[in-house]
């Protein structure tokens, strides 16, 4: 009498398992789609940084250059990527698994009409502050003669650069929500294009007209923000999903006091708060490298680069993945299924952003001199830049893990604890700098946001632990183990790489350079993943697992 009872439990266990295990190959494949087209993206963006570093070198005009587009890029953060998308996507996720799609278009036009208003008031507002924004940002540009004055006419030009963007950043929350990626992870190839194109052909032209060429970037920047907002629209009318945005004063009333507003507004409060935090570090950092040799600015912005490769291939797209997966689970009330999720994503990084770390540390005047050595870019430029990419290195675990962990806070609607962490990291970041700064100029505000970046993961975290919201899965131990041993192997060969071939001096002969390099990187690929898969890591199991082993 027991036999079909325990059968049906049987079948039961199993298609439970099998629905956990589908769900785990959806989201692989969706980080996957989004880490491809990520790759795309850098991959245009190493282009156009290239193209830069040969037109322009490091000099006091491309530090006005990353100066005046660091401004918009900072309230960017705070309007889109940051503070908004932080509140904006679990609130969607969560009305949508609650109230249906009809509810959820209605929030979608509401908040598009909110964040319309604003980015637009903030624009002029930002137009007209441009010169004291300057000033705050990076008051030692007046070294030279030319720099604090042509990093507030940037300034002036580009700050619009943020309603576009803010608005793409609404666009993005909605089509990730309804699991359609691909636009949003390939927006960015299309601000590249234009600033490519515009760099290629403007900078000639303006050069021909006594105009000075870096400008032809700045008109880039923003033909870039139209064109990425522009092919939103048919992807968000397709899902019947295109924002209507009010003007009537009455309208924008009634979306200040709609329920799902106020509770995405309230939300928006403290992340605001903590990535206005982690944007005052950036702030001070650039006030700082503005202080030391010029071209300090740009070396480090070359690094930036070439450290966000890895964190956009890897810990944005599973973020971006994770954030409304996880905002559903909490909103079913899945706990197992949401604590699942958070382990899948910390073991891909582990395996994944370990190795890139080492590569970074150990193989950075390689990769700089291979990307950036050419035309206006001298040795000296290759030497400053490694040194700032090595900083790096030291925390790309860190910067990488901090996007998987901080939407296990944000899913759950928990914006506070991320902002105590941001601000203790602050501080541990500006002393960093008090200490290291003197001895290591430049590099010693890389290390330091390094340094910060392992202490905030960390923290993060120890937080989740506590909360209850993650229980680390079985294997964990072994995997440490298994990485560490093929990090290290993988580290071993890139030092000796580093060390016994002159990739500065191959300058002359560039397609023999970037050959050789593609050949290392292939070849590291291939070393590591098969030292893994020799010391018993089940690569396809880690990649499909479904936390109910």
């Amino acid at each position: 009498m027991l036999a079909k009872p325990t059968i049906v439990a049987k079948q039961h266990a199993l298609a439970v398992r099998r629905a956990a295990t589908l769900r785990q190959v959806s989201l692989f494949k969706s980080a996957s789609t989004v880490s491809l087209l990520t790759l795309l993206s850098r991959i245009t963006g190493f282009a156009r940084e290239t193209l830069i570093a040969a037109l322009f070198g490091a000099s006091a005009l491309t530090d006005a250059f990353n100066v005046a587009f660091r401004i918009p890029n900072l309230f960017r953060r705070l309007f889109a990527e940051g503070a908004f998308s932080q509140a904006f996507v679990p609130v969607l996720a969560a009305t949508r698994a609650e109230k249906g799609d009809d509810a959820t278009r209605l929030l979608v036009d509401k908040v598009a009409t909110l964040l319309a208003w604003a980015v637009l008031l903030t624009s002029i507002l930002g137009v007209l502050a441009a010169p004291g924004l300057v000033w705050l940002m990076a008051s030692g540009l007046r070294q030279t003669p030319q720099g604090l004055q042509t990093a507030v006419n940037l300034t002036g030009i580009m700050f619009p650069y943020i309603a576009f963007m803010s608005m793409v950043a609404l666009s993005a929350g909605v089509l990730n929500t309804w699991r359609r990626f691909a636009v949003p992870a390939a927006t960015p190839v299309v601000l590249n294009v234009c600033m490519i194109a515009s760099a290629w052909l403007g900078a000639p032209w303006l050069a021909s007209r006594g105009i000075e060429p870096i400008y032809s970037l700045a008109i880039g920047v923003m033909l870039g923000g139209v064109l990425q907002l522009a092919i939103q629209i048919p992807a968000l009318r397709q899902l019947g999903l295109l924002p209507h945005i009010s003007v009537s004063p009455t309208k924008i009333r009634d979306a200040l006091q709609d329920t799902g507003t106020r509770k995405m507004l309230a939300m928006m409060g403290p992340a605001l708060l903590g990535v206005g935090v982690a944007q005052l570090s950036l702030v001070i950092n650039t006030q700082i490298a503005s202080h030391l040799t010029p071209g300090s600015v740009s070396w480090i912005s070359y690094a930036d680069r070439l450290m966000e490769f890895p964190i956009a291939l890897l810990g944005v797209a599973l973020g971006v993945v994770l954030m409304p997966q996880l905002a559903a689970a909490k909103a079913a009330s899945d706990s197992q299924r949401y604590s699942a999720m958070l382990d899948w994503g910390l073991r891909l990084v582990w395996v994944l952003a370990l190795p890139c770390g080492v590569a970074l540390l150990v193989f950075a005047g390689p990769l700089v001199s291979v990307l950036y050595h050419y035309g206006a870019f001298t040795a000296h430029d290759v030497r400053q830049t490694s040194l700032a990419l090595t900083g790096y290195g030291v925390g790309l675990l860190g910067l990488v893990a901090i996007k998987v962990l901080a939407p296990g806070f944000y899913a759950n609607q928990d914006t506070r604890t991320p902002v105590r962490i941001a601000v203790m990291v602050l501080v541990f970041t500006q002393v960093m700098n008090l200490l290291l700064v003197p001895y290591f100029a430049h590099a010693a505000l890389t290390l330091s946001i390094a340094l910060g970046a392992l202490v905030n993961a960390l923290s993060l975290l120890i937080g989740l632990r506590r909360q209850g919201q993650y229980q680390p899965l079985p294997g964990w131990g072994r995997l440490l183990l298994q990485v560490l041993l093929a990090t290290g192997v993988l580290g071993a060969g890139l030092y000796g790489l580093a060390q016994h071939v002159d990739w500065v001096g191959m300058r002359s002969e560039p397609w023999q350079r970037i050959g050789l390099m593609a050949l290392v990187l292939a070849g590291s690929f291939v070393v590591y993943f098969t030292t893994l898969r020799v010391i018993g890591v089940d690569l396809r199991a880690l990649l499909r697992r479904s936390g109910h082993d």
